[in-house]
This record gives structure tokens, C-alpha cells and sequence, in this order.
């Protein structure tokens, strides 16, 4: 049987899945009902020394919806937790003592100032919480007072207060990086020198739901207002894979153990996060639409597939798909695909033809005898995957690689798809200087 047991930072868990820090952190209700239903950690909603903060009375939440309803992505311009202080403390040291097998991490965010964070990191380690989680992405409300992304944005910022935790508590400190930068390694590597045990991502992303056409107003809104918000959900998840892996493959930050966040929503999605890394994983927005029990079906699907695998523990397979994240100009020109139709499966609804013959190559040809037929040309197919991306049909259209030796009837060339050729070959760029590694001064 695997094991699930999570151990990041010395902080122990019976499973990687940890709530991320949200509104169902929010209270020690929230919190007691997640473990109950086998969640293997929460981050507490972030806490902060304004006792002025105050939530919209109106729409908080946004969403992206598909064709058929489902929730693809949200949008919050919820602000920190809106209770005391003193109210949050005392119910963290009360879920701690009740719940000591579970991992209890904190979020806080205060003013950039150093006594600000020397006066609340001690309140904080005296509950018996097990870490702090520096929310430096908060994308709306809080970066406008000049705390959340505000700091996350600035390198030295976070280099500046992540020092300034580690000197003034004992427990590990986990940086919260924002996305909302261009390239989310100057950030890691500003937390690293600040002294961070981890970093976790991605927070939010900053975004516009939509427009109200009938009343020409952003939607949602508040009395004719709107705000811009975080977004989340699994239309993120894609673009935290990638931060994710950016982090672990630059040789300035491929040692920092990373808390996982952005889309997931089941077993498999947290598989991702792990291969290209992640120690554990956060959630969120699914929880938020279907509720705490989900992590039951996270749990054993992630069990089975580890079993099925050979795995018996997160760390036989974190990081393994890693390596085979590299630079497009270390891609192999020589490898070529060819896509292939199986007959069997296709329903005949010609949205290959459709998108090849108006978007691409013109390589799927349409035949009416008797029924419609569809058929790759190999010959004009650059195996560009369009086809499989869109059909309906789950392998109905798969990609196949030629052999070396084979003949490519678009070129007319053979095909030498081993990797000791392609560095021969005249377009191949690898000969060019290594672009450099970004480094922050």
C-alpha cells in the first residue's frame, strides 16, 4: 500500500493535501468539519493588525463558466480575515491541541515594516502552529494599502521581511509568491536569500470577470463599482505547473521545497504538481464548489495510482517529470509525429477537418460516400496535435512518432529522430552562447 504520509519542513501530515489559505480557513468551524472529512492540513486564512478590515456587503466571487456550467475559473475580492486578531489566535492554539496529527500553518500579512512582523510572529508560535505562510500575492484590496503583491512584486521586499521572520520566530517560514510578475524566479530566489525553508505558488492572478452588457457595467459589481480580483480555479493550473517548474529547474532555487497551488481539483492534478516537484498541495476553489469530502476521492485515487506505479511514497516520484521540462531551442527537429485517425472510434462530426482545413495544414481530407469520412493525409500533416486537442472523442486521433529510417512524405527526408544526429544538424541551435541565468543583485 502507498503511503501518503506528508513531511515537509518537519511538519507532519497523513496526506499532501492541505487546504490553501481561503475563506473555508477562515474559522476553527471550517477548519475541524476539513479535518473531519480527512484533509491533511490547512494554511489559516491570513491574519493581519488592521482591526479595520472590511469585506464588500455585495458579490465577492466571479466565475468563468463552460458551455455546460461547470466552474473553470473564480474570481475573489475578498480581503483578509475580517475578525480580531485575538479571535484567530485563540481558536488556532484551540484546533492545534484538539488536532496534533494534522499540519496547521498560518498566513499572515502586516505593513512592511519590521515592527509589525516582530510584534505578531511571536502571538503566532505560541499557539503551537507548525509554520507561517508569508501571503505575499494578494492581488486586490490589501496590495492597494501596500502589503500582498505589493511585496511580492519587489524582490527585495521579500528577501527584507522574509529576514526578518526567521530572525523573530523558530518555526519554518514559507514565502507565498504572486504570479502576477514576469518571471517568478527573481522572487524565489530573493525568498532563498531571505532565509525561506519553502516557497509556496501560485497565489492569485489579477483579473476582470466580465462586462454586464445590458447594463454596460463591470460584472461582478458593487452599487455600479467593480474591482479587479484574484483568480483561481482550474484554468490556472497550467500557468502554476509552469511557475512551478521554472522554480525547480534554475539551479539557483531547484533545492527550495515548494507547496504547490493553482487549479487543482483532483488526485490526478496533484500528481502533476508533484512529479514536477512539489513536496505537497494546496486547494481551494474546488473545495469552495463542491465541498471538503472531495479529498476522500484525492486520497485514494492518489493511493491507487502510486500502487499501480510502484510508488510507496511522495518522495519515489516528486520531481521525477522535471527533467523533461527544458528551453524550446533543446526540442529535437528531427522527431516527427504524424497524426492517425482510428476509424472505430470517430463519430464523424468533422470538427478535425473543420479546424486542419480552416486554421492549419489542410492535412484531413472529407469524403461523402454514403457517410462522411475522414482521413489524415500524412503527406501535408506536421503533427501540429490541433486535431487531438479538439475532437470530443478521447483517442479517437493520437499522435504517431516515425522511426528513424522512415521516410517523411511532407519533406521527402528520413527521418533520424535520434538526439546525437539532431546536434549535427545545421538548424539546430544548440551551438549558440547559454542564455543567462537570471540572477537578482
Amino acid at each position: 500500500m502507498a503511503d501518503l504520509t506528508s513531511n515537509f519542513l518537519g511538519i507532519h501530515s497523513p496526506n499532501p493535501f492541505w487546504l490553501a489559505s481561503a475563506p473555508p480557513t477562515d474559522k476553527e468551524y471550517n477548519v475541524v468539519r476539513a479535518y473531519e472529512a480527512g484533509w491533511g492540513g490547512v494554511v489559516w486564512k491570513t491574519l493581519g493588525l488592521d482591526p479595520h478590515v472590511v469585506n464588500v456587503k455585495g458579490p465577492r466571487y466571479g466565475t468563468l463558466r463552460s458551455s455546460d456550467r461547470k466552474i473553470i475559473g473564480l474570481n475573489n475580492i475578498e480581503l483578509i480575515t475580517d475578525r480580531s486578531l485575538d479571535i484567530n489566535l485563540e481558536e488556532i492554539a484551540r484546533v492545534k491541541r484538539n488536532w496534533p496529527d494534522r499540519a496547521l500553518v498560518v498566513s499572515i500579512m502586516v505593513p512592511c515594516d519590521e515592527e509589525s512582523w516582530k510584534f505578531i510572529l511571536p502571538l503566532v508560535e505560541q499557539t503551537g502552529a507548525d509554520g507561517i505562510e508569508l501571503n505575499f500575492g494578494c492581488p486586490h484590496g490589501m496590495s492597494e494599502r501596500g502589503m500582498g503583491a505589493a511585496v511580492g512584486q519587489v524582490p527585495e521586499y521579500i528577501e527584507m521581511v522574509t529576514r526578518w521572520c526567521k530572525q523573530y520566530c523558530s518555526i519554518p517560514v514559507i514565502v507565498k509568491l504572486t504570479p502576477n510578475i514576469t518571471d517568478i524566479r527573481y522572487p524565489a530566489q530573493a525568498a532563498k536569500r531571505g532565509g525561506a525553508d519553502a516557497v509556496s505558488l501560485i497565489n492569485t492572478i489579477n483579473s476582470v470577470m466580465g462586462v454586464d452588457l445590458d447594463q454596460m457595467l463591470m460584472s461582478p459589481h458593487t452599487e455600479n463599482k467593480g474591482s479587479h480580483g484574484g483568480y483561481c480555479g482550474p484554468a490556472v493550473k497550467p500557468i502554476a505547473l509552469n511557475m512551478v517548474s521554472e522554480i525547480g529547474r534554475a539551479p539557483e532555487t531547484s533545492d527550495l521545497l515548494i507547496s504547490g497551488i493553482g487549479g487543482i481539483s483532483t488526485w490526478k492534478d496533484a500528481a502533476e504538481f508533484i512529479a514536477l516537484g512539489c513536496s505537497n498541495v494546496q486547494v481551494c476553489t474546488a473545495v469552495m464548489v463542491h465541498g471538503f469530502r472531495i479529498v476522500e476521492d484525492m486520497i485514494s485515487g492518489l493511493s491507487n495510482f502510486m500502487d499501480a506505479a510502484g510508488y510507496r511514497t511522495i518522495e519515489d516520484f516528486r520531481g521525477k517529470a522535471l527533467p523533461s521540462v527544458t528551453d524550446w531551442r533543446y526540442l529535437n527537429l528531427n522527431h516527427v509525429n504524424k497524426a492517425v485517425i482510428d476509424q472505430s472510434l470517430c463519430i464523424k462530426c468533422g470538427k478535425c477537418h473543420i479546424a486542419c482545413e480552416d486554421t492549419s495544414h489542410q492535412a484531413i481530407t472529407h469524403t461523402l460516400d454514403g457517410e462522411r469520412h475522414y482521413q489524415v493525409k500524412e503527406q501535408d500533416c506536421v503533427g501540429c496535435n490541433l486535431c487531438v486537442s479538439i475532437c470530443p472523442i478521447e483517442n479517437c486521433i493520437t499522435m504517431r512518432a516515425l522511426a528513424p529510417g522512415e521516410v517523411d512524405q511532407r519533406t521527402g527526408e528520413v527521418v533520424r529522430s535520434d538526439y546525437a544526429n539532431w546536434t549535427q544538424h545545421p538548424n539546430n541551435p544548440l551551438a549558440s552562447p547559454e542564455p543567462a541565468t537570471p540572477v537578482v543583485e
